[in-house]
Formats: C-alpha cells, structure tokens, sequence
C-alpha cells in the first residue's frame, strides 16, 4: 500500500512538472533556417537610400497615384544615374529587392509547429485591441515598443492574446509576461490606430492568457 502510494505521487509530481510553462524568447517562434535575407548588405548607405527612394516613386506608380509630380519623375531620373554611375544595374538590383522581399515575406509567416498547444511563457508589449478604461482582455504581443502598423514585425513576431480576466494597462507598449497554451496557425487581425488602420498578419494566438507585469 505504502508503495502505491508513493508510486501515486511520484506519478502526481510528474503531471505538475509536466504543465510548468516553458518559457520562451521571441527566436523561438521562428523555425530554424527561416531567417530573413539581405542582399543588400554590402551596398552601402547612399546607394540603398538611392534604391529605396526610386522603388517607392515606381511602386506609387503602379498603383496609380495621382499625387506624383514632375519632380518625382527629375528625381528618380537623378537617382537612376547616380546608381549607374556607380557601377550598379539598377533593374538587377530592383529585381533582386523583388525576389527578395517575396522570400522574406513567405518566410516570416513560417511557424513553429511543434509549439502549438504547448504552454508557454512569453514577455513583450502590449498593443491593445480590446480596452475598457484602462483595462485590457485582448490585444497583440508584439517585441519591440513601436511595432505598430507602419512597422509590423513578422507574422511569426506577433502573439494574439485574449484573456478570461481584464488587467489594468499602465500606458501603451506596456512590458508583460504573457503565460498560455500557444496555437500556431495563421491568421489577421484588423489594428485601428490614430494613424490608420490595417488587417496585420498574425502567426500565433494564446487564449484564456494570464498576465503579469514585466520583471527580468
């Protein structure tokens, strides 16, 4: 009897341990090997504002944009021939920055399947969607303050949080621990800020999240 006992609660100790959250850095959320590309590495900071500068006026564009004018076109015209004058093709380098920026893309909605449905323990900011008040029961976690519709992180850099109690916000981009079952699988959510709005690709979702302020 006394070693079914103890049999029991080694078997208990066991099941505890085996809920403990594993606590994760947001690296963890990207698969091995899915790291973004820069071809452009080498290119040096004028030439990359150059090509930067040249792609957007191409890209308002193709999209017709109505507001382009004159100096728009002298100015592209300007960027073209600085490029090409330092030894740089500038339709091979728009080509690459193309491809590029398609690899990149598909590679930041890879996800780590193998994190899906285990409980977790992740930190990061706060970026509310839900708020009544100053109090809080869904928003995004993201990594970096600022991270915002004009400068989204990867879709695998983003954590859906819902949770089943309100916590009370302290100011935008507040730092939390965020402790959960995470669910990988694609999905978008629309973010309305002061500046605009825009449906935001998300990689990874924790609902019914316990929340607690950030502390090292």
């Amino acid at each position: 009897m006394r070693l079914a006992i103890l049999v029991f609660c080694a078997l208990l100790a066991t099941l505890a341990r085996a809920e403990d959250p594993r606590t994760l850095m947001w690296a963890d959320l990207v698969p091995k090997g899915a790291t973004a590309e820069n071809p452009f590495a080498k290119l040096g900071r004028d030439p990359l504002t150059w090509l930067s500068d040249v792609a957007a006026i191409r890209d308002r564009r193709a999209k017709g944009d109505k507001t382009l004018t004159a100096d728009d076109d002298a100015k592209e015209r300007s960027l073209v021939q600085r490029l090409a004058q330092d030894g740089h093709d500038v339709e091979a380098l728009l080509e690459t920055r193309r491809q590029t920026t398609a690899r990149n893309r598909a590679q930041a909605r890879l996800l780590v399947s193998t994190l899906d449905g285990v409980l977790v323990r992740l930190p990061g900011y706060v970026l509310p969607l839900e708020v009544t008040g100053r109090k809080v029961t869904e928003f995004l976690l993201v990594p970096w303050v600022g991270a915002c519709i004009h400068t989204p992180p990867p879709a695998n850099q983003i954590v859906h949080v819902k949770t089943d109690t309100a916590f009370e916000l302290s100011g935008l981009f507040m730092p939390v621990w965020v402790t959960g079952r995470l669910s990988a699988a694609a999905t978008k959510q629309a973010l309305y800020l002061v500046d605009g709005a825009s449906d935001i690709d998300i990689g990874y979702t924790v609902k019914s999240a316990r929340v607690e302020a950030y502390r090292p």
